[in-house]
């Protein structure tokens, strides 16, 4: 089958190109620059004021610039067309990727892949964390190895909040207002030209959801939104909040997300090969599906088996708790009009108290409609996020479960994480390819060569990292304290933190309580004279959201921020706010320890540590998620055991202190030891240890690996000899 998915898209933002420069409209509405350094320093350079402001180069296209000057620059108009020459390439490249070679005959459609939020750049701001990063590296991956994908979300047009902390440590939330012509999307055309519009029924109305494309490489992602003029107002807003805090609001994004992308789909007369649920916000997809071949004259019982053979599910919650519920009641009430047959026009004749029973959860709550239980009970697969995770799902779910759920471990698009000054290092001693790591587990494996990359050129490299992320946090810091309204003094001090030269530790992630961020502060004394020893200091940085109705989470912020403010602490510990793709690539690369201490088993995957470890940082971490596989003895340092302690306090302090002896007598001395060069040899060759045993194993590219295999192959399949 053709690899490469097709979506006819509306011209972009009237801005006006010289005819010798018109290839970076093209260039400007595909996210392929997102992961391309090239792309973005070339678009920086037609406007660096733009760029810094909007990190977007339809935004950059569309302000003032001097084209007389940059087609008077020789060195310009070759880097221009060398880039593009190199876009057009990969663009039209893909049938002989490694999809194409060895699956290629088990498909007859693409895979569309369903997603609440997706995390591509900064610039896109429609993600909150680790799942819409996951399928934002998820459908770059998909691009680098041409398999045929549509991606299916929300065009949330205020985003996920952006946070701000006061003087006092309260996280403050602010929703910006998008202006989508300025952003790196498209209006999708139907089979007339004209912009289109699906629709989903509400009670006592129809919903119209505008689909809008984002071209991630050669992947389209359809993106909803409910703002349109022929929605009321009280309507128009449905779309507008990433993970929205009233439930009501939420089943209406989420029967949007499921129903009106299903619609879309089959408005641009895409027919799926498979249907991927990430996580169960899209479960409605498989009620919308049934309610088709309902329709159609199928029994309802040969609709569900139908749906279930080509439907795969991700799974990225451990315990049952954490998954998307809903009252029973307000899915009947909201739902209904769409989906219950009791003789009502185009219904479909799918039964309401069929649906809610197929949702009932584990705990066997008849008022609660579990998404999760539905999207396993109606899907022909499903998986886990890690190894571990694997274990606690199919312990957590098999009552409702007829078969095990699959152990497959998230991993990271690496050309969107790896730092340039490494990247350079590794392509020039290891001839790495971050770039097509596809095949790299047949013929390359420049992660076996990294004993060939000189002790001096890693270091440097990785030093080289530790200064861009100094000179970024500083300017942040900066800021942000100003606004709090520190003297001049205090600003000027700022302008010294973050010494490259001394050791730092890092620690971003959502901030849940179960995630324990306030683990390295359980004894001050003790790291106060961590941090402040004059031979072997010690510095840390924290960055990370609480959502906006977790007081518990907001709590921990609050107290990280005025321990950091404290005597003994002030100086060398620093929270950054507004985490972001863009602060966690300085995080991922520049730290020299990535610390990770949830409570065992609740962290499904964690990939932030996989995207340090990819850098040569080193993992400090509780063996849960990813580091249960990935930890070898000596990449890296794991905190306690496997075993857990019920009582959850001494478990806590079982593992402070634990982590405070790791710090004292292993990993400082190890990061200040010296050759006789002046070179930390030991620990750079424990940076090779990290790099060597993650770069591949803990990657999009295995990751998709696996998901084609065990996953999508199977399902394409079972669909397909299930439907002759």
């Amino acid at each position: 089958m053709e690899t490469l998915v097709r979506v006819p898209v509306a011209p972009g933002a009237p801005f006006h190109l010289p005819p010798r420069l018109e290839g970076l409209r093209r260039l400007a509405y595909n996210l392929w620059w997102a992961w391309h350094p090239r792309a973005r320093a070339m678009f920086s350079r037609i406007d660096a004021a733009g760029w810094a402001r909007h990190r977007n180069p339809v935004a950059v296209l569309s302000g003032q610039v001097n084209w007389e000057g940059l087609l008077d620059s020789t060195a310009f108009l070759a880097e221009y067309e060398s880039i593009l020459a190199e876009f057009d390439a990969y663009m039209a490249g893909g049938d002989d990727h490694w999809f194409s070679r060895r699956h290629g005959k088990d498909f007859d459609g693409p895979i569309a892949y369903f997603c609440a939020e997706f995390g591509f750049h900064e610039s896109l701001a429609i993600y909150s964390g680790g799942l819409g990063i996951l399928a934002g590296d998820h459908m770059k991956t998909a691009s680098d190895m041409a398999v045929p994908m549509v991606g299916v979300g929300l065009m949330y047009r205020k985003g996920y909040f952006r946070q701000s902390i006061d003087a006092d440590g309260h996280q403050e939330h602010a929703y910006p207002d998008f202006d989508l012509r300025s952003l790196p999307v498209l209006r999708a055309l139907d089979r007339l030209g004209e912009p289109l519009t699906v629709s989903v029924e509400l009670p006592g109305r129809e919903l119209a959801a505008a689909v809008w494309v984002a071209q991630v490489g050669r992947i389209p992602v359809l993106l909803l939104d409910t703002d349109v003029p022929d929605n009321d107002d009280s309507d128009r807003p449905i779309t507008h909040i990433l993970y929205v805090r009233g439930r009501e609001m939420r089943l209406h994004q989420e029967l949007v997300l499921g129903v009106g992308g299903t619609r879309a789909l089959r408005a641009l007369e895409l027919e799926p090969a498979v249907w991927h649920l990430n996580e169960g916000h899209s479960a409605f997809l498989l009620a919308e599906r049934a309610r088709e071949q309902v329709a159609a004259g199928a029994s309802l019982d040969d609709a569900l088996a139908t749906v279930s053979r080509n439907a795969v599910f991700t799974i990225h919650t451990p315990v049952s708790a954490g998954n998307e519920r809903f009252d029973a009641e307000l899915v009947r009430r909201v739902a209904g009009p769409l989906l219950d047959g009791d003789g009502r026009p185009n219904t479909g004749g799918v039964s309401m108290d069929r649906v809610l029973g197929l949702g009932l959860g584990v705990e066997g709550d008849h008022t609660q409609f579990d998404m999760t239980a539905f999207s396993l009970r109606l899907t022909s697969n499903s998986n886990a996020v890690s190894q571990l995770h694997g274990h606690t799902a199919n312990g957590t779910w098999q009552a409702i479960m007829p078969r095990e759920i699959l152990g497959l471990t998230n991993g990271v698009h690496t050309p969107s994480w790896v730092g340039q000054p490494l990247r350079e290092v590794l392509e020039r001693h290891t001839t790495a390819d971050l770039d097509n790591m596809d095949d790299a587990q047949e013929e390359g494996r420049f992660w076996g060569r990294l004993a060939r990359v000189p002790t001096a050129e890693l270091w440097e490299a990785h030093q080289r990292q530790k200064l861009e992320l100094a000179i970024f946090a500083r300017g942040r810091l900066r800021s942000q304290f100003a606004r709090h309204g520190e003297a001049p003094g205090t600003l000027e001090e700022l302008e010294n933190v973050l010494d490259p030269d001394v050791l730092t530790i890092g620690f971003a992630r959502r901030f849940a309580t179960y995630k324990r961020a306030s683990l390295l502060f359980s004894d001050i004394d003790r790291l106060a004279r961590l941090v402040w020893d004059a031979d072997r200091p010690l510095q840390v940085v924290f960055a990370g959201k609480a959502h906006p109705a977790d007081r518990p989470g907001q709590g921990v912020i609050q107290d990280i921020f005025a321990k950091s403010r404290s005597s003994k602490l002030r100086g060398r510990v620093f929270i950054m706010e507004d985490y972001d793709i863009r602060i966690a690539r300085f995080l991922v690369a520049g730290v020299d320890v990535w610390l990770n201490n949830p409570r065992r088993p609740l962290e499904a995957s964690g990939t932030s540590g996989m995207k340090a470890s990819a850098n040569g940082v080193l993992n400090v971490s509780v063996l849960d998620g990813w580091w249960d596989e990935g930890w070898t003895g000596d990449n890296g340092w794991a905190i306690g055991g496997r075993e857990q302690n019920p009582d959850e306090g001494a478990q806590d302090w079982a593992d402070a202190q634990d982590l405070y002896r790791i710090l004292e007598q292993e990993l400082i001395p190890s990061y200040y030891e010296r050759d006789e060069n002046g070179l930390p040899a030991h620990w750079v060759q424990l940076m090779r240890n990290s790099i060597s045993s993650t770069i591949w194993r803990f990657s999009t590219s295995r990751m998709l690996h696996e998901y084609v295999d065990r996953m999508y192959a199977p399902a394409a399949i079972n669909g397909r000899t299930g439907a002759a």
